[in-house]
């Protein structure tokens, strides 16, 4: 009988991309009997949900102890919950959760809709809560690339990555974008975060779209609705300014066409490297560059990581200037995309 397994990633886009590899180690199954997988992720990840290959179905929830802006905990949201998760009748739970953040709160929601399998990551003693229990220092070293803390769950729980899959980040097939980028080569720069203290500061972005074009390399700047008047400042006259025009699978085609990707530590990134892009990251160090770092591609990382505000988990620069970042120049940008671009056009 086929199993069905729930996995569980609560926050971002970036943090369900990372969640991909273990994704398809739990699809793969166990004994060499694919496995069903569906996937409770919340609403700022169920883009990048959308996109994973071999998830069955997407379940969103928003989770009031994980979510940035958490909604209040309600009684009747946590048995609509666990009423609907019940009637899946999963085999088995793997609850995917990044270094400060416990699975045991969404551990017990598990075993109240009697899942009786979990398999999680968790510094503190969980009871009854886990059947899998990696403790981190332990039984393994926490200071690792998330992708690879993911696989180790599903590890715990029996689940391997089938042959001939090397582990790297992946989404569905993007369409082709030529439409709004044209067909010439070119470099995204993705100039906003989703919090303030991973943004290079805007009129750096746009000194990097000028210095890029002046070295010979075409440029569109990439950004959400809400990011227009961004975009349009950071490509001024010498970028194509894309801002708005990107829904997620439409970003996923961009970013695969380019030949590398100026980007912060923010969901783009991670979507970069699951389509095999190389990416300039401009990463603040408030979390650790080696966990968080985009996973299995090229990467040049610019910024200071050993700036006041390293571990910080700031979501707004602590540090008047924003030293991590604003020391990286417009010309260190330029060096970096040329590392990277097997035919530099200067």
């Amino acid at each position: 009988m086929t199993e069905r397994i729930l996995v569980v990633r609560l926050d971002s886009d970036g943090d369900v991309l990372a969640s991909g590899p273990a994704i398809r180690a739990a699809a793969a199954g166990r004994d060499g009997d694919p496995a069903d997988v569906v996937l409770l992720c919340g609403p700022s990840g169920r883009q990048a949900a959308e996109l994973l290959p071999h998830v069955q179905r997407v379940i969103e929830w928003s989770c009031p102890w994980i979510v940035a802006s958490p909604p209040e905990v309600s009684s009747a949201d946590i048995q609509a919950l666990v009423h609907r998760l019940a009637g899946e009748r999963f085999d088995v739970g793997l609850v995917l959760t990044s270094f400060h953040q416990s699975p045991l709160p969404t551990a017990l929601l598990l075993r109240l809709a009697g899942v009786p399998e979990i398999a999680a990551i968790s510094a503190d003693y969980p009871g009854s809560l886990l059947d899998h229990r990696l403790r981190p220092g332990e039984d393994m070293d926490d200071d690792q690339p998330e992708p690879l803390r993911a696989l180790q769950v599903a590890a715990r729980a029996g689940f391997a990555l089938p042959p001939g899959d090397d582990g790297a980040l992946r989404v569905t097939s993007p369409p082709d974008p030529g439409d709004i980028t044209g067909e010439e080569p070119y470099v995204v720069m993705h100039p906003g975060a989703s919090v303030p203290a991973r943004t290079w500061s805007p009129h750096r972005c746009a000194s990097a779209v000028t210095a890029l074009r002046q070295d010979g390399h075409r440029v569109v700047v990439t950004g959400s609705p809400s990011e227009r008047e961004l975009t349009s400042y950071v490509a001024g006259a010498d970028g194509v300014d894309l801002g708005g025009r990107t829904p997620y699978p439409v970003l996923a085609g961009v970013l695969a066409h380019a030949e590398a990707v100026v980007v912060g530590n923010t969901g783009p990134a991670h979507l970069a490297a699951s389509v095999g892009t190389p990416v300039v990251s401009l990463f603040a160090p408030v979390v650790p560059a080696r966990r968080w770092a985009p996973f299995g591609v090229p990467v040049r990382l610019l910024g200071n990581q050993d700036a006041a505000c390293a571990g910080s988990r700031a979501t707004r620069c602590p540090i008047v200037g924003h030293p991590c970042l604003n020391s990286v120049t417009a010309r260190d940008v330029v060096a970096a995309v040329n590392s990277l671009v097997r035919e530099p056009r200067c």
